[in-house]
């Protein structure tokens, strides 16, 4: 039997030659403080491209400069970010992978000088600002930097796009009643909370035609947060807007601190992958081939994101074929050490 793992996927005109993602991660690495990309920036997304993950995912990329979760993320709100974003996705699809951006924005977990914003004026925590709750101009104009940010992903040779929906970010604050008390059509129950996600999804699909995936906290770790019914029901709205897949990860809407060991997230895309009947994505400790391999083979996922893991090892899919007694291709470059 062949490895699940390293089977082709497809999504819209997308394929991805196995299903390993490089998953999202902060960098803080934009040393102009500007939202530019650095050198590191293409060094960092290559290798992992020609260690031969099928999907290379950017990290958190804000569509607003008060969007930004630090002085150092990378931005995506200026058409003067085009240029660095598509030299990094050339070295990526120099090497078979295909690339994907995530589109952020922190709300209240921004730490910047200046005015944030969220849902409801709530701080994170004590050591955090209080946002300005957004007012429906602030709304419409960040539904349309989320349009206008997957305009330029497109422009810059993206693949497919991400809404960073979890960790307790703007999207997931408007998501949770932890977080969303507004009393207008963007606040109460669960179908007035999804509002604003559902009008970020309508306008990316007016300026993007690939795949849309979604990133969310399927667990807020707090009795009075969402629940698995509202999780299944998100995910239901998700499909009938035509989202792709569901990236299934964890807290972060409140400074609580979930149980961690291997595979501890899994649960969550099992549950909506085979509930809601969408293709999930599976992060959190997993760390191996074998892990991986069974999460396929037992449809609990369609892909499976790595991130500390491939922080440490940027040939992590080669390790992962090891570990399956698989073959797959090298870089010509490195073949006598392949």
């Amino acid at each position: 039997m062949e490895a699940a793992l390293f089977s082709p996927i497809t999504f819209g005109k997308v394929t991805l030659k196995n299903r390993i993602v490089m998953s999202p991660m902060c960098m803080y690495s934009s040393e102009t403080e500007d939202g530019q990309v650095a050198p590191f920036h293409f060094a960092h997304y290559e290798s992992r491209a020609a260690g031969q993950a099928g999907l290379v995912m950017t990290e958190a990329t804000a569509v607003l400069p008060e969007g930004r979760i630090s002085p150092q993320d990378l931005g995506i709100w200026s058409d003067d970010h085009i240029d660095g974003l598509q030299k990094i996705n050339e070295g990526i699809h120099r090497h078979g992978a295909r690339a994907g951006i995530q589109l952020a924005h922190a709300g209240r977990k921004a730490r910047l000088e200046g005015d944030i914003f969220s849902a409801s004026a709530l701080p994170f925590d004590e050591n955090m600002k209080t946002p300005n709750e957004m007012t429906k101009e602030d709304i419409n104009r960040t539904i349309h930097a989320f349009a206008e940010g997957a305009r330029r992903a497109k422009e810059a040779h993206f693949d497919i796009i991400e809404l960073h929906g979890a960790h307790g970010y703007l999207i997931n604050q408007f998501l949770s009643p932890l977080t969303n008390k507004r009393k207008d059509e963007y606040g109460g129950n669960a179908k007035a909370r999804f509002q604003f996600l559902r009008e970020v999804i309508e306008a990316v699909q007016e300026t993007w035609d690939g795949p849309i995936f979604t990133r969310i906290s399927a667990n807020e770790y707090d009795d009075n947060g969402n629940t698995n019914k509202d999780f299944l029901h998100f995910a239901k709205e998700m499909k009938k807007l035509g989202i792709d897949l569901i990236d299934c990860s964890s807290g972060g809407v409140i400074p609580a601190r979930p149980p961690v060991f291997p595979g501890y997230q899994l649960k969550y895309a099992d549950e909506i992958r085979n509930q809601a009947g969408i293709a999930t994505g599976a992060v959190g400790k997993i760390t191996s081939g074998l892990q991986a391999e069974e999460v396929i083979q037992n449809g609990r996922a369609d892909l499976i994101f790595v991130a500390r893991a491939m922080l440490r090892n940027p040939y992590w899919a080669k390790a992962a074929a090891d570990d399956l007694c698989v073959e797959i291709d090298a870089p010509k470059q490195y073949k006598r050490g392949w």
